[in-house]
């Protein structure tokens, strides 16, 4: 494929990502008589009462908390349990390895919306409900799979040799684990960090089935207080959506590069 045959597929996905994030901006600048009359023009006057109603609404920086902590713990938990579990199964050989590394795999095919209702059973007998834990636990389980999986690709493509010299020097399994292997892996952790921390800081089913108290909400949820029975701020909604994409997309662009680079590494050898 020649350059300008890229150049144009380039621009116009380029075009189909920014023109959606683009208008939702603009939209918070605009009244709701101006959205629904003209939704994808200009603002005839850029208006900040939207935004600013939302920074200064003390609810809104609650919900950025609770999303945070979610976002943190679950990232931590992630790369702690895939990251033990993709060592074991790429450096160490036993039995059946291969056998339960499939069966770690299986996970990838049943999405969240699947398990919605013995989901919520287990939460409900578990008393996580209204609970962050109740949001961070299901997050963890159901994102180990993938994470495993880049890992563990990541993990094999190291030198058995680096891994013998290691021994040699007097480093056991955990300390070659712990001062080799992972300082050597940090595309592929930050691949699997950023993928979590952005699918985190966005979910909304989970918080929506687990979460019923307004002080506990994350961002996601947070939508629904312009919501009403007879209509809906969506100039507010607007806004309020622009703030929250911010942290997702500055979390992308601070790991662009390491998260290119691990995608690319475990997807050569594994």
């Amino acid at each position: 494929m020649g350059y300008i045959p890229r150049y144009v597929i380039s621009i116009v996905v380029s075009l189909l990502v920014l023109i959606p994030l683009v208008t939702t901006a603009l939209g918070g600048f605009k009244t709701n008589g101006e959205l629904q009359s003209a939704p994808f023009d200009l603002p005839r006057a850029f208006l900040w009462d939207n935004y600013s109603k939302i920074l200064t609404a003390s609810n809104f920086w609650r919900q950025i908390l609770n999303s945070s902590i979610v976002m943190v713990a679950t990232v931590a938990l992630i790369l702690f349990i895939a990251s033990l579990a993709a060592y074991i199964f790429a450096r160490l050989n036993f039995p059946g390895r291969e056998l339960i590394f499939n069966f770690f795999t299986l996970g990838m095919l049943f999405p969240l919306t699947v398990a919605v209702l013995p989901l919520y059973i287990t939460l409900r007998q578990a008393n996580l409900l209204d609970n962050l834990l109740g949001i961070i636990l299901p997050q963890v389980a159901f994102s180990l799979p993938v994470a495993i999986f880049i890992l563990r690709g990541f993990f094999r493509g190291i030198p058995m040799e680096l891994e013998d010299a290691a021994y040699i020097d007097g480093c056991g399994s955990f300390g070659f684990f712990w001062r080799i292997l992972l300082p050597l892996s940090r595309p592929a952790l930050a691949t699997v960090g950023v993928l979590n921390l952005v699918g985190s800081w966005n979910n909304f089913l989970l918080p929506l089935l687990v979460l019923n108290k307004e002080d506990l909400w994350t961002l996601p949820l947070g939508v629904m207080q312009y919501q009403g029975q007879y209509g809906s701020d969506w100039a507010s909604i607007m806004a309020f959506v622009t703030l929250s994409m911010i942290p997702a997309v500055i979390f992308y662009f601070l790991a662009e590069r390491q998260l290119v680079a691990g995608l690319t590494a475990g997807a050569v050898k594994g």
